[in-house]
């Protein structure tokens, strides 16, 4: 096979001979080493504009570490959220122990109790042998938050029962308040008693329907019991009168008086003073007539006027 080369403006011309073998040795060259030339220029090209393994793995590295970092960030927001729910759960607890200490305070007053029996100023009085090792492992935040839970629930149901039990002891402290009981003055003596007695004006025997205090023109006469003032002033027997409705079919009369210091709808307290003794009405002396009625019927006033304040 023959290659001719042509020169410039086609004047010179060169003839190159090329046997069979020598050009399919040619051919096969330019098959397989243009190839290899190029995939290797292309790798090595790669090699250098692509990332080395270095720095793949610096970012690897670095992709796993914000991974752990937002694990850390999300792991203490849930502390600091556990951790506030347990500062409110607390609170709310204190407050509860608050109120149940200060509840206590009144129901040992009401009940006139022993203040050193019952100090809730100081934490009760508690023992018992060392808890064992076991006992003393960390508690687990899930199982001290249903403690906390159970507590409350309890201090409430302690609460309720609190709260009813002063109730009952308000309601009997009320009772004991308007129940008529004690005498009518706080200096005198008994000068007349209830039932038959010979009247001082007519000489006949006669139904006395209270009891006669006497003492010093004007000292103080007081109630026996709280309640209403449903009468303050002159009638007709009593003088200057003053009656009290105590509720539960209970009143009471105080007559005779010098002065009346109440008026009709004044509430009254137990032991309060309603009027100054006299002698107006139909009376002798001093004194004041003290009548205990029951649903509107006179009643025999000594075991009233007799019973403890």
């Amino acid at each position: 096979m023959n290659i001719i080369f042509v020169g410039r403006q086609g004047r010179e011309t060169r003839t190159l001979k090329l046997s069979m073998p020598a050009m399919w040795a040619a051919l096969a060259l330019a098959l397989v080493i243009v190839p290899a030339t190029l995939f290797f220029g292309g790798f090595f090209a790669g090699q250098k504009l692509g990332p080395s393994q270095e720095e793949v793995l610096v970012g690897s590295w670095q992709q796993e570490m914000a991974v752990q970092r937002e694990e850390i960030a999300t792991a203490r927001r849930q502390v600091d959220e556990n951790m506030n729910a347990l500062a409110m759960r607390l609170g709310e607890l204190q407050a509860k122990l608050i109120r149940l200490d200060a509840l206590g305070e009144r129901l040992t007053e009401m009940a006139d109790l022993d203040k050193g029996e019952f100090d809730f100023t100081a934490k009760p009085a508690l023992g018992g042998p060392s808890p064992a090792p076991s006992a003393l492992d960390s508690m687990p935040v899930a199982d001290f938050v249903q403690s906390l839970d159970d507590l409350s629930q309890r201090l409430d149901d302690r609460e309720g029962q609190l709260g009813l039990l002063e109730t009952m002891l308000m309601s009997r402290n009320l009772r004991d308040e308007v129940f008529p009981a004690g005498r009518p003055i706080k200096k005198g003596w008994i000068s007349s008693y209830f039932g038959m007695r010979t009247d001082p004006f007519t000489g006949r025997p006669e139904r006395h329907k209270g009891m006669d205090f006497a003492g010093k023109e004007g000292s103080e006469v007081i109630a026996v019991g709280s309640g209403v003032v449903t009468w303050a002033g002159e009638r007709y027997g009593y003088g200057n009168l003053v009656e009290i409705n105590h509720g539960n079919g209970y009143s009471t009369r105080y007559g005779h008086n010098k002065k009346v210091l109440v008026a009709v709808g004044d509430t009254v307290k137990k032991g309060q003073t309603l009027a100054l003794m006299g002698s107006t009405g139909r009376s002798t002396g001093p004194h004041v007539h003290f009548e205990v009625r029951y649903k509107g019927k006179a009643v025999d006033p000594k075991k009233y006027a007799l019973a403890s304040r």
